[in-house]
């Protein structure tokens, strides 16, 4: 797997902690721009053939993107 390839679940892990960090903050706008950049972090490694949920060790929430 190519380097970009490889970063691409960090990239997941790190937009899902985000996510979780910017819920238990409460904080909306937060929430909004990770939830922004998990969505991308996502569409990204499904564009490049990678489960995310494979690879990143996060277990996807309800309301989350598939």
């Amino acid at each position: 797997m190519g380097g970009f390839a490889e970063s691409v679940p960090e990239r997941v892990r790190a937009a899902w902690a985000a996510v979780e960090a910017a819920r238990d903050a409460d904080d909306a706008c937060a929430l909004a721009v990770a939830q922004d950049e998990l969505d991308d972090a996502l569409r990204i490694a499904h564009g490049i053939g990678i489960d995310p949920d494979r690879t990143s060790g996060a277990a996807p929430q309800a309301g989350a993107p598939e």
